[in-house]
C-alpha cells in the first residue's frame, strides 16, 4: 500500500531529546469539550532540552495542555482531541508566543487512528499502528470501539512503509524557535464499534483535522499563538491530509460532517501547508504509479502484469492531459510524453546536484564511480530518466498499487463503510475485482468521498479561494510508495494558480524522509513574517 505510517518522536535532522525536568502544574483539568472554550490556565509547566540542526542545545520552558476534546459531540474523544505546547522561556530568556505562528502537526500514518489522549509532552502524538505511541484507554461510549486494527485489516501488516518520524523533528524545532505547537489526533480507518461498523474511514480524518482548526480559531485570544498563521505539517497519509487541509479551507462540502460533530463555528482555512511524501489523488494514483515505476520489477525480481500496467499508464496519460498543467521554471505544458524530461530537469538533476555538491571531493568521486549513470560536469549532475529508474531499483508495490483487485490495500480499507471492511474506489479496480465481493461497479457514494479526500478537487475542479497560499512539499527520489509525479502535479497546479511553492526532492531518500527540518522552520518565519519576541 502507499499510505505509510509515521512513527512517533524520533531523532531526526539532528534533534536530540533530554529528559523533562518539570512540573509546576497549574491545573490538572482540561477545557470543557461541551462549550469548546480553551482554558488558558489548565497547563503544566515543562522543560525540555532540544538540540537544533547545527548541534546547539536549547533549554525550552513551555506550557503544556493535555488532551482537549475539540468537538462538542465527539464520536471518539480518544482520537478527537489535541495537545498544545507554548514556549515561555528559551535559554533563560522570556518568550512571548501570543502572536507566534502555530505549527499544527498531525501524526497520521496509513490513514490509521492517531491519538494524543495519553500524551504528556510536546511530540506526544502517534498513530495507533505502524509506529508511534499506541493510545490507551477506552473510547467514548458512543463509539465503544477497538482502538487498533484487526490482523485482517488491509495494509495493516508489513506493507505500511515509512522510515519513521519525518515530521516529528518539526515540533521540537518549532518550539525551540518560539512557535506554538498544536498536535491533533484523528480517527482512522481501522476503528470499529461494538456492532462491527467502521467509523474512521473516509472522510473522517480530514473532518477531524478541520474540526481541530476550527477549535483553535474559535479560541482566538485564549489559546496561545496567532490563529491566522496556522501552518500544517504531516507525512505520507498525514502529508496527504495536510495538503487537503491546505487546499480545502472553508469548503462547504464538509459542513454537514462538521455540524454532526458539533465543531466550533469558525473558519478551518489555514495559512500555510507542509507536506512530506503526500500520498494523495488516490483515484489517479494507480495510473501515476505505473507511469513512474511500471518498468521496475518488484523486490522479488517479478515483473508486474504488463497488461494491467499499460492500461493504467494509458489512463494516466489521459488524466495528465486533462489537467492542463504548465511546469515550473517556464517548462511549458505538461503531458505524459514530456513529464519524464520535466521531472529530470526540474527536480531530479537539481536534487542529485545538491547532494553531490555537499560531499567532499573524495566522497563525491567514490559515489560517482559507483553510479556511473551520472555525468558530473561544471558542478552539475545530468542523467536520463531511464537510468534514474534503474538506479532506484525495485518498486514497492504490485499493480494496481492502491485499488488492489483483491481489496488488500490500505486504501481499499480507507473507503470501507458500515461493516464492509474494504471497497474499490476506481472503475478499473472494480471491473477487475478478484474477490467476488464486488458488483464490478464503484459504489454510488464513492465519487463524493474521493472529492472530500483529494486536494486536486479543490485546486482544479472547484478552485478554492480560501486555500493556503504558501506550500512546502518534500519527497525522496527513491520513494516508490507512490509516484513522484503526484507531488510534482500538486506543486505545478499550485504554482499555476499563483501560490508560493517550495518543492524539492531529497536525493536517494525513501519514504518518510525529512533532511532539512531547520529550513522548514526558517521558511515558516519567512512566510508568516514572524520575528521572535524575547525579553
Amino acid at each position: 500500500m502507499g499510505i505509510g505510517a509515521t512513527a512517533g518522536v524520533a531523532a531526526v535532522g539532528g534533534i536530540a531529546l533530554s529528559a523533562n525536568a518539570s512540573s509546576d502544574s497549574k491545573s490538572s483539568s482540561s477545557s470543557s469539550s461541551d462549550t469548546l472554550v480553551f482554558d488558558p490556565d489548565a497547563y503544566t509547566k515543562l522543560t525540555k532540552t532540544i538540540t537544533d540542526t547545527e548541534g546547539t542545545k536549547h533549554t525550552v520552558v513551555y506550557h503544556f495542555w493535555k488532551a482537549i476534546t475539540y468537538v462538542a459531540k465527539p464520536v471518539d474523544a480518544t482520537y478527537q482531541s489535541l495537545i498544545v505546547s507554548s514556549p515561555v522561556e528559551i535559554d533563560g530568556k522570556a518568550v512571548d508566543a501570543s502572536n507566534a505562528p502555530i505549527l499544527l502537526a498531525n501524526s497520521v500514518g496509513g490513514y490509521l487512528p492517531s491519538s494524543v489522549s495519553t500524551a504528556t509532552e510536546v511530540g506526544g502524538g502517534g498513530s495507533a499502528m505502524g509506529g508511534g505511541a499506541a493510545p490507551s484507554g477506552v473510547p467514548s461510549s458512543s463509539a465503544s470501539a477497538s482502538a487498533s486494527a484487526s490482523a485482517s485489516a488491509p495494509g495493516a501488516n508489513g506493507n505500511t512503509n515509512a522510515t519513521g518520524g519525518a515530521t516529528s523533528s518539526n515540533q521540537l524545532l518549532a518550539l525551540a524557535a518560539g512557535y506554538v505547537v498544536i498536535e491533533p489526533g484523528a480517527r482512522g480507518r481501522t476503528l470499529k464499534n461494538s456492532s462491527g461498523e467502521y467509523y474512521g474511514t473516509a472522510p473522517t480524518a480530514i473532518v477531524d483535522l478541520k474540526a481541530a482548526v476550527r477549535y483553535v480559531k474559535a479560541n482566538k485570544g485564549r489559546i496561545p499563538g496567532d490563529v491566522e498563521r496556522i501552518v500544517s505539517a504531516g507525512t505520507s497519509a498525514g502529508g496527504a491530509l495536510s495538503s487537503l487541509l491546505g487546499a480545502s479551507g472553508d469548503s462547504p462540502i464538509y459542513d454537514k460532517y462538521l455540524k454532526e460533530l458539533g465543531a466550533a463555528d469558525a473558519s478551518d482555512a489555514i495559512f500555510a501547508t507542509g507536506a512530506w511524501c503526500p500520498i494523495t489523488d488516490l483515484e489517479h494514483a494507480d495510473g501515476a504509479y505505473e507511469w513512474n515505476w511500471g518498468a521496475n520489477d518488484l523486490s522479488t525480481g517479478k515483473t508486474v502484469d504488463q497488461t494491467v500496467s499499460k492500461a493504467l499508464q494509458a489512463q494516466f496519460a489521459e488524466y495528465q492531459a486533462g489537467l492542463k498543467l504548465r511546469g515550473l521554471g517556464g517548462f511549458g505544458p505538461l503531458n505524459a510524453r514530456n513529464l519524464d524530461a520535466y521531472m529530470v530537469e526540474q527536480y531530479l538533476e537539481p536534487s542529485a546536484t545538491t547532494y553531490l555538491a555537499a560531499l567532499s571531493d573524495s566522497a563525491r568521486e567514490t559515489y560517482l564511480k559507483a553510479n556511473t549513470f551520472i555525468t558530473w560536469s561544471g558542478g552539475k549532475a545530468t542523467f536520463t530518466w531511464a537510468d534514474f529508474l534503474t538506479h532506484v531499483g525495485a518498486r514497492k508495490k504490485d499493480a494496481p498499487a492502491f485499488d488492489a483487485f483483491d481489496l488488500s490495500a490500505g486504501e481499499n480499507n480507507e473507503f470501507g463503510t458500515g461493516t464492509t471492511l474494504a471497497r474499490h474506489f476506481t472503475a478499473y479496480g472494480a471491473k477487475n475485482d478478484s474477490t467476488g465481493l464486488s458488483s464490478k461497479r464503484v459504489a454510488s457514494d464513492i465519487p463524493a468521498k474521493l472529492d472530500l479526500m483529494n486536494p486536486m478537487f479543490h485546486l482544479v475542479e472547484k478552485v478554492n479561494p480560501n486555500r493556503s497560499k504558501h506550500w512546502w512539499i518534500r519527497l525522496g527520489t527513491k520513494d516508490s510508495d507512490t509516484s513522484l509525479t503526484v507531488a510534482a502535479n500538486l506543486a505545478a497546479r499550485l504554482d499555476n494558480l499563483g501560490d508560493d511553492v517550495n518543492h524539492i526532492y531529497y536525493w536517494d531518500e525513501g519514504h518518510g524522509a525529512n533532511t532539512d527540518p531547520g529550513d522548514f522552520i526558517k521558511w515558516i518565519a519567512q512566510v508568516t513574517g514572524h520575528k521572535a519576541k524575547r525579553r
